[in-house]
């Protein structure tokens, strides 16, 4: 099962995995759009955040980063009590999974792609609008991201087809334009010859 909230902005997706075995499906069929958001050094729910198409980790608007940080420090059975927490977040693609990991325990690739919002302190509010939007769904999570990478490779090859089409109206034009500017160049009055003082009478035949 994988919980569903629902945030300021209707055009993001926020969710997180029930348990550390959800999370460990999570990690594995997650998408490159999704950014994933954990409280620094203690346990917490792993809250993802999947982004527009187009989007990176640093067009997250500031409202919706606050609401990514509040829900995950609510999710955190020590964090929730601390006063104030930080809290990372990171591409989905910079988690690290190895053999004899725990379940849910992640590393990074790279620990420069990691960012830090520091001494998040809880907005009871915005907690509770967001949690009032919990819902609970059974998700094909590897069926969902077969049917991403099906479309996204579709999208790629439609975009080839379209420059191969572009590319080869672009050769069929530029030969059109060489043609016309050859068979301009010949018609010139420079260039054509006449037969005006050459010509022969028919009388000299007489």
């Amino acid at each position: 099962m994988v919980l569903f909230f629902k945030i300021s902005d209707p055009n993001y997706l926020i969710y997180m995995g029930i348990d550390k075995y959800e999370n460990e499906d999570l990690i594995k069929f997650g998408w490159p759009e999704d950014i994933w958001f954990h409280v620094d050094n203690l346990s917490s729910a792993h809250v993802y955040l999947r982004l527009k198409k187009g989007e990176t980790i640093n067009d997250i608007p500031a409202d919706v980063l606050e609401e990514c940080c509040q829900l995950v420090k609510q999710n955190s059975i020590q964090g929730c009590k601390e006063s104030a927490v930080d809290i990372v977040y990171t591409p989905w693609a910079n988690l690290k999974k190895t053999a004899g990991m725990e379940a849910g325990q992640v590393f990074y690739h790279n620990e420069n792609a990691v960012k830090v919002v520091k001494n998040v302190k809880k907005n009871r509010e915005m907690v509770n609008r967001i949690e009032k939007t919990r819902e609970k769904r059974e998700v094909d999570l590897r069926g969902e991201r077969d049917r991403r990478d099906k479309l996204e490779r579709e999208e790629a090859r439609a975009k080839q087809n379209e420059k191969k089409r572009a590319d080869i109206k672009a050769a069929e034009e530029k030969k059109k334009a060489e043609e016309l500017k050859n068979y301009t160049s010949v018609m010139k009055e420079t260039n054509m010859k006449s037969n005006k003082f050459n010509s022969i009478d028919d009388d000299d035949f007489m």
